[in-house]
């Protein structure tokens, strides 16, 4: 390239760090130097935006050594870069905006069960109850004349839970067993009655 080319003018070269200017108003803070304290230097946690100012050779020296968690134990280390993700901002966990869940459940009650506008000849859909259906009374189920006289047995109406049955066998064994009853072996016909009863009702899927 001629030197005098008109594109020679517009080429720029970083300066170098020496020829970089030495006039600065402040002095280097490293003891026993007195240039110029051209270069920043940050103070340390907790002093942010504050500086140190030192000549080229000691803020690198500086650099070298500086450790921002200096004076920290791990477990603060750790909460300090965890909450640096979101910028030392404080954050609410997912599902408690109140806004957001009032918002749910109006969406909630304007819908529309979709079970209620079809048809279901065959039940398959019948396991997806809805909560009113769940809460509503199962029919009471007709009783032959084997599981009447059975729950009859268990001195039972027939219209009780699995829970109560179970219940109510225990009861009577323990009432009924000879154990309970200092050995004495004139219940055991009314024992084996109810065991022969609850065993009846359970094959038939009362219990």
């Amino acid at each position: 390239m001629k030197l005098d080319s008109k594109l020679f003018d517009r080429i720029r070269i970083k300066p170098s760090v020496d020829a970089m200017p030495k006039d600065s108003p402040f002095r280097c803070g490293w003891a026993g130097c007195d240039l110029a304290g051209t270069h920043k230097a940050p103070m340390g946690r907790g002093r942010e935006g504050q500086y140190h100012h030192f000549c080229i050779d000691h803020v690198r020296l500086y650099n070298k050594s500086y450790n921002y968690f200096a004076g920290m134990g791990d477990e603060q280390i750790a909460a300090y870069q965890k909450d640096s993700i979101t910028g030392h901002r404080p954050t609410w966990a997912m599902g408690v905006n109140a806004a957001g869940e009032q918002r749910d459940n109006v969406r909630a009650h304007a819908a529309r069960d979709w079970r209620a506008d079809s048809e279901d000849p065959f039940g398959m859909f019948r396991g997806n109850r809805t909560a009113h259906e769940a809460a509503a009374p199962e029919p009471k189920r007709h009783l032959k004349t084997l599981e009447k006289k059975s729950f009859d047995t268990l001195e039972l109406e027939g219209s009780e839970s699995q829970t109560e049955i179970k219940a109510r066998y225990k009861s009577l064994v323990k009432l009924y067993h000879p154990d309970a009853n200092g050995g004495d072996r004139s219940s055991e016909d009314r024992l084996r009655e109810i065991i022969q009863a609850y065993n009846f009702l359970k094959a038939a899927g009362f219990c």
